[in-house]
């Protein structure tokens, strides 16, 4: 009898790689990893007809905005601009597990590439530095700075999970790289913890009351069931506990530490601080760069206090500690102390009124707002502007543009009439 298929000899090994703990085929597997049947709804008719997603995550999104507006409104909210955060990310045996797909040290390293893509694009003044825990030990794989590239870069050259996590281990470490930081900065930690347990040397409680002295504020979000130690570190230092469902719920919770939170009313204080505005380089001059402490000729910008070269803004000047940063930076940080109200959903019962007269096109993106039939689909408008824009361009306009077209339109015209 020939044990071969197409040539090849079938062995108890192969048999092992067909079926898996679960005792399920190869192709059962493929479906059960892709769960495409929670992606369809039953319609009136009784047909299956797939779900719109979209619908779903502009509901969630518009859920979270009144969320932040009524919070926004309920009293005059001081942020930090200027924030120094450690992302602690653990890698320990539990970041292994693969309940999320395909395990969760992957999910992790996906969601913080685009939280701190995101992060930057959202606190152009601020500085990210990452620190991982493994074998029971912290150790730090980034300094603060100011390049996503960076960071990405040395996050996805350390992807290994062994030994336990410890906590303690963490805080301390990133406690000693805080506490150096100025006064007018805002310390921050954000630990992505994938374990149940925590290896720690000696009284972590204490470790606790340190960073609340040192002004810490520390946020978990966990990939397991929650911990009594973690929940306890976010009420003392004024953070927030979540724990992550899948990983769209994931993504949800990491993004939301983006815009900068309310600062602890002790600890805001107001400073005056000097800033400088460098000029950029001329192409092709040869100069030291202070960031890598080599020659390069491709352009840089020159500290207006000391003239040494640096690579990139934002930063601070290695040699005279002068804090660098372009006008556009800091233009980009005002979004968050003047936020655009929340727009004004229109159902299509308003638009039919004939009270009301709305026009079929988005005045963002001109696109048409009409569906198949010619039936006015569901919209918003500026309650200032009036103009009507798409779900698309709401979201664009809230969490990237940060500015009201319409309004926007508006002011250029009256300014226009008026020097006229």
């Amino acid at each position: 009898m020939n044990n071969s298929i197409a040539g090849r000899p079938l062995n108890e090994d192969d048999e092992e790689d067909e079926v898996n703990e679960d005792g399920l085929e190869a192709w059962e597997r493929a479906y059960t990893e892709d769960r495409s049947w929670e992606s369809l709804q039953e319609d009136e008719s009784g047909l299956l007809r797939s779900i719109d997603t979209s619908a779903v995550q502009h509901a969630q999104y518009r859920r979270r905005l009144r969320a932040l507006a009524a919070n926004a409104a309920t009293a005059r909210i001081q942020k930090g601009l200027i924030r120094y955060l450690y992302i602690v990310v653990d890698l320990s045996k539990a970041a292994s597990e693969r309940d999320f797909r395909p395990s969760r040290m992957a999910v992790i390293a996906k969601q913080v590439e685009t939280f701190i893509r995101e992060f930057f694009d959202q606190n152009p003044l601020s500085h990210v530095g990452l620190v991982t825990t493994k074998d029971g030990v912290a150790s730090c794989l980034t300094d603060l700075g100011g390049s996503p590239e960076s960071h990405i870069k040395a996050l996805m050259g350390k992807l290994e999970c062994s030994g336990d996590a410890s906590l303690q281990n963490a805080l301390d470490l990133v406690h000693s790289n805080l506490n150096q930081i100025p006064s007018y900065g805002h310390r921050e930690v954000l630990i992505l913890y994938s374990a149940l347990s925590t290896c720690d040397p000696s009284d972590i409680m204490e470790t606790i009351q340190k960073c609340k002295k040192g002004k810490m504020r520390c946020s978990v979000i966990g990939l397991a069931a929650e911990m009594f130690i973690c929940k306890h570190l976010c009420q003392e230092t004024g953070g927030t506990y979540s724990i992550a469902l899948d990983e769209s719920h994931f993504k949800e919770l990491i993004l939301e530490h983006c815009p900068p939170p309310p600062a602890i009313a002790e600890y805001a204080t107001a400073n005056l601080i000097k800033m400088g505005f460098p000029q950029r380089a001329a192409e092709g001059s040869v100069a030291i760069c202070t960031c890598h402490e080599e020659a390069k000729t491709e352009g840089g910008y020159t500290c207006p206090r000391c003239k040494v070269r640096v690579c990139e803004l934002p930063t601070e000047c290695r040699i005279c500690g002068l804090t660098l940063i372009s006008s556009p930076h800091l233009a980009r940080s005002y979004h968050h102390l003047f936020p655009i109200v929340p727009f004004v959903e229109i159902s299509a019962s308003f638009q039919n009124d004939p009270s009301h007269r709305f026009p079929n096109t988005c005045f963002g993106c001109e696109e048409s707002l009409l569906s198949q039939g010619n039936k006015p689909e569901l919209s918003v408008y500026c309650p200032k502007c009036k103009q009507q824009f798409c779900f698309d361009c709401d979201i664009y306009i809230h969490e990237s543009l940060h500015n009201c077209p319409g309004c926007e339109s508006f002011r250029h015209s009256k300014s226009i009439t008026t020097a006229q």
